[in-house]
């Protein structure tokens, strides 16, 4: 029985381990199956899972996409704009360099043309009689801004014999009652011109303060010419003479250097002018006629007047005839249309009424009950009649 225990046990546990090898292998191949499987269904999930999240990428990346071209489209617009800008800008600059290139041209030699020009003009003005005549011709046109026309209120370059020589003043201007004005135009430019070419400031300055004796010297000249004595036959002109200087700058200049000019052209009875306040003075003449023919067409029109005043009142009082009268011939048209509708028509209707007359009624007469209006003036209600036709 042992022995029979013994081989029974031995064979318990044979079959015991030969079970066991049995259930490690269906284990092992139980969970290989089991992780194929699960391996399977993972990578299945996972495809599927990775496929959805594709297609949502495609189709966010499709959206991003266009929202991106949208966005950049604007900018690509933008720049494509900006870069033809770009273009159109360098084509005008480049044909505006040129042009101003042309330009630039034109002016350096129109700037050369009016250096020689300027240069002619310098030499000519260093000519005495052509700086005279510029002179006269700047006095005429500041006689003309000032309004007094030639040979109306001014007379030019008119010779007047004394009882030594013969004076030929530039201008003598009419003053009211009966006075002269007379003016004598100067223009001492050689020492100016001369300090302007100067490139020193000692010889600038030098040149300057022979210009001031040069004017000092005019004055001088003017003032030992008498104009005032010569002309004032019965005490027509003003003991004083005018020395113009066709330029502020040429006064200006030469007051700087010596500023007692004034001072000493008053003592030569020689006052010293510039266009700007020989205009003034001028302006004050033109002035002082206006006023002179006021006070002259003052008698004039203080006839007209009256004579204007005596006729509105002779037309007044015609007016007021008028409308008497038509008061009246109103008057008399409704006594009229009175006769006509109380005696004349009730017997003129009474033929229609008996059939001696057809056709349509005689049509009323109105009276008018209209009146005209009178003069409410004052002055014109005391009018007298008025006499004639005036």
């Amino acid at each position: 029985r042992l022995e029979d225990e013994r081989r029974s046990s031995t064979e318990k546990l044979a079959l015991l381990d030969h079970a066991q090898r049995q259930l490690g292998d269906a284990f092992k191949a139980l969970s290989a199956e089991s992780l194929r499987a699960n391996n399977q269904s993972f990578l299945d999930l996972a495809k599927t899972t990775l496929e959805k999240f594709q297609e949502g990428a495609k189709g966010e990346l499709e959206n991003r996409q266009q929202a991106i071209d949208a966005l950049v489209k604007p900018l690509k617009e933008s720049l494509d704009k900006v870069g033809g800008t770009i273009q159109e800008l360098e084509k005008t600059r480049v044909g505006a360099y040129a042009s101003l290139g042309e330009q630039i041209r034109h002016l350096t030699e129109g700037q050369t043309h009016l250096t020689g020009e300027t240069a002619n003009l310098v030499r000519a003005l260093r000519a005495p009689t052509v700086r005279g005549r510029w002179g006269e011709i700047q006095l005429k046109r500041v006689v003309e801004l000032a309004g007094m026309l030639e040979y109306c209120d001014f007379i030019q370059q008119e010779t007047h014999t004394g009882e030594d020589d013969s004076i030929r003043p530039d201008l003598v201007v009419r003053l009211p009652n009966q006075k002269l004005l007379v003016v004598d135009a100067k223009a001492p430019l050689q020492a100016y011109l001369e300090s302007l070419e100067a490139t020193d400031d000692l010889v600038r300055v030098a040149r300057l303060k022979d210009h001031a004796r040069q004017i000092r010297a005019h004055l001088l000249q003017l003032g030992a010419k008498d104009y005032w004595a010569k002309l004032n036959d019965g005490g027509h002109s003003p003991e004083f003479v005018v020395l113009f200087l066709p330029g502020e700058v040429f006064f200006s200049a030469a007051l700087e250097q010596d500023p007692s000019l004034i001072e000493y052209g008053v003592e030569q009875r020689v006052i010293l002018a510039t266009p700007t306040t020989l205009i003034a003075l001028l302006k004050a003449v033109a002035y002082g006629w206006r006023q002179e023919q006021l006070a002259a067409n003052a008698q004039q029109v203080a006839n007209l007047g009256r004579d204007l005043y005596k006729r509105i009142r002779d037309l007044a009082a015609n007016f007021d005839n008028v409308r008497k009268h038509l008061e009246k011939a109103v008057e008399s048209y409704n006594l009229t249309v009175g006769t006509l509708e109380g005696r004349v028509l009730p017997a003129a209707r009474r033929f229609k009424d008996l059939g001696a007359a057809t056709g349509e009624d005689i049509p009323l007469a109105e009276t008018i009950d209209k009146a005209g209006r009178t003069l409410q003036s004052e002055e014109l209600k005391k009018l007298p009649p008025a006499s004639g036709s005036g």
